[in-house]
């Protein structure tokens, strides 16, 4: 009887993941929270500042934050495209006036202006809650062809500069007494991508920088989510880098691509700071089973890829059936 039983449950917890993997967009902690958990409107009120935010994953959270009443300070180089968002947030929010929306135009690999920007923050809000560290770029290449400049900016990009920002966000929050970091990482800083060397070591970069952070302010109340999305609708193919220096992939994606919207994607991300998820997946199938079959079976994982080989590896991560590696050495 109690072999039935036992048999049973696991047969249950079996079809529970096989059926979850069908149908989630994210983890299964992720997705339960979206449930049970805190909404975004628990963050109402509160000041978070986006990096990145003018288009793709950060302009989707600040859509999604706006929406429940979070004020919001947004960054990026281009102005213009932050105004853009600002309009858009102000036309989606009854909670929040232009006021309540900030726009903090910023370069995060200059990292001299990091306090200027800090400071305007929170001159203007008088605090500062949470920061989200999203600016980034992606990269498509191949392994030995890419040139040292290329790894030194994209590390420059995405890693150096949110750091850097990161560390003058830490000082204050620990002066204040609380406070949360994020930062957008990706499935990428989990396993490793093929044909995007430098972005996956930025990525499993951050992941470290960030999750030593998390560890060494455990007995604080200062909170650290590292965000991993997937395959996302964004301009992220268009800008990626390649192997040389100044170079950008120029190609877009197809809105029949298996992508996760940018919109729904930043809803996530609202989720997973509303509950301070210490680090949070979304992706849709085949990438979410994919990258729990990485880290809990690697070296099934290991044979697998060894079989397939690494175009079809990076045909399932991309979710873009057209993408070659002659394109991806451009």
């Amino acid at each position: 009887m109690l072999l039935t039983l036992i048999e049973l449950i696991f047969v249950t917890y079996c079809l529970v993941y096989l059926i979850g993997f069908l149908i989630l967009d994210c983890d299964f902690w992720l997705a339960f929270l979206e449930l049970f958990g805190n909404n975004i409107g628990h963050l109402k009120g509160q000041v978070v500042w986006i990096t990145g935010a003018s288009s793709g994953i950060g302009e989707g959270l600040a859509k999604a934050l706006t929406r429940y009443g979070v004020r919001v300070a947004i960054s990026a180089r281009r102005v213009e495209e932050l105004e853009r968002v600002q309009r858009e947030c102000l036309v989606g929010s009854k909670l929040l006036s232009e006021n309540d929306i900030l726009i903090v135009p910023m370069d995060i690999t200059k990292i001299h202006t990091h306090q200027e920007c800090l400071n305007r923050v929170l001159a203007h809000f008088g605090t500062l809650d949470i920061l989200v560290n999203n600016a980034g770029r992606s990269q498509r290449a191949i392994w030995q062809d890419i040139e040292l400049e290329v790894d030194r900016q994209m590390f420059e990009l995405n890693v150096f500069g949110p750091v850097s920002l990161t560390r003058l966000a830490v000082k204050y929050f620990l002066q204040k007494g609380t406070g949360h970091v994020a930062v957008t990482s990706s499935i990428a800083g989990v396993i490793p991508a093929p044909y995007s060397a430098t972005y996956t070591g930025t990525k499993h970069a951050i992941n470290g920088y960030y999750g030593s952070l998390r560890i060494e302010k455990m007995d604080t109340k200062i909170t650290v989510s590292i965000l991993c999305p997937g395959p996302v609708h964004t301009n992220f193919l268009s800008e990626s880098f390649t192997t040389r220096p100044g170079e950008v992939l120029e190609q877009s994606t197809s809105s029949t691509d298996n992508r996760m919207t940018a919109d729904r994607c930043g809803y996530l991300c609202g989720i997973a700071l509303a509950n301070k998820v210490t680090e949070a997946w979304m992706a849709k199938f085949p990438v979410l089973p994919i990258t729990y079959a990485f880290v809990y079976w690697p070296n099934f994982c290991k044979l697998v890829i060894k079989c397939v080989g690494p175009k079809t590896f990076l045909k399932l991560r991309d979710s873009k059936d057209t993408l070659s590696t002659n394109n991806a050495a451009r």
